[in-house]
């Protein structure tokens, strides 16, 4: 029997608690949605992370890391539908899409939203395809370029920008996103992908509550629109494809005076989503 496709999608900076208070219909039919937290509050560490198979824990009390490790990478024998994947099978390089071509001759591709994971970094290991799409909040456009061939199981990572700041729509006109002003330094734009960090006096007057509380509404109503895009993405891919749906960090909207996410530490800059199951 053929491997399975793959396809880890991951909703860039959508913290738990906004995903959950979204109620995604579609998306909850793969299984039960839970509770766990990043390795990482940023977003190129997190996807390595991603990559070497690392899916964000479940924070498990009285277990040895290495006991939780070599049960969570056994859980890549479900999602593959393949026998005998453990930590050791990745080794020496630890690096999923290797692996996925190397032991089972995998087709694998990257489509990512946010310039910080863009093709000439050190992420671009082991992919047959990986783009830099021209918009960082269109997933749907993702699905236009999707292919399964019969021939060879396929991989997929997807990194999806509708949930990250400014949490726009694809169809919203750029003059209407919200404008991160008046922050105090710690903000910085890399390549147009911003990091968080402590609010200022200074910046009150930018940010107050109710202002960073409609940017976390902005960030479940886009849970809400990726929920149907998700419906289209379970149409599209052939049977027995197991999916995983998952963050890759969350994010602050002024809880403790912090917005955003990156050199931040608190509970949920880590906090994500994490449904997956197998669609036959």
């Amino acid at each position: 029997m053929r491997p399975h496709n793959y396809v880890l999608v991951i909703f860039d900076s959508c913290r738990f608690d906004s995903f959950a208070a979204a109620k995604p219909k579609t998306i909850s039919k793969l299984g039960t949605v839970e509770q766990r937290w990043s390795y990482a509050s940023w977003t190129a560490p997190s996807h390595y992370n991603l990559l070497m198979g690392l899916l964000p824990h479940s924070s498990p009390a009285h277990v040895y890391a290495s006991e939780y490790y070599k049960k969570d990478f056994f859980k890549f024998n479900e999602r593959l539908g393949v026998e005998n994947v453990g930590f050791k099978s990745l080794v020496p390089q630890l690096y999923f899409p290797t692996f996925l071509q190397k032991q089972f001759n995998y087709r694998t591709h990257a489509m990512v939203s946010l310039p910080v994971l863009n093709p000439r970094t050190i992420l671009n290991t082991g992919f047959d395809t990986f783009r830099l799409m021209p918009k960082h909040n269109d997933m749907r456009a993702m699905l236009r370029e999707m292919r399964f061939p019969e021939d060879r199981p396929s991989f997929y990572i997807l990194n999806v920008g509708e949930t990250h700041y400014p949490y726009a729509l694809p169809d919203e006109p750029p003059e209407q996103w919200p404008r991160v002003s008046g922050v105090h330094g710690v903000f910085r734009h890399l390549d147009d992908h911003i990091v968080g960090g402590k609010l200022t006096e200074s910046s009150e007057e930018f940010f107050d509550q109710g202002k960073l509380d409609t940017l976390r509404d902005r960030q479940i109503k886009a849970v809400e629109y990726l929920d149907g895009v998700v419906e289209e993405l379970f149409d599209l891919v052939p049977e027995n494809t197991y999916i995983t749906i998952t963050a890759d960090h969350g994010e602050l909207f002024g809880e403790d005076g912090f917005f955003g996410h990156g050199p931040i530490q608190h509970d949920k800059v880590f906090e994500v989503p994490f449904v997956e199951g197998l669609l036959r």
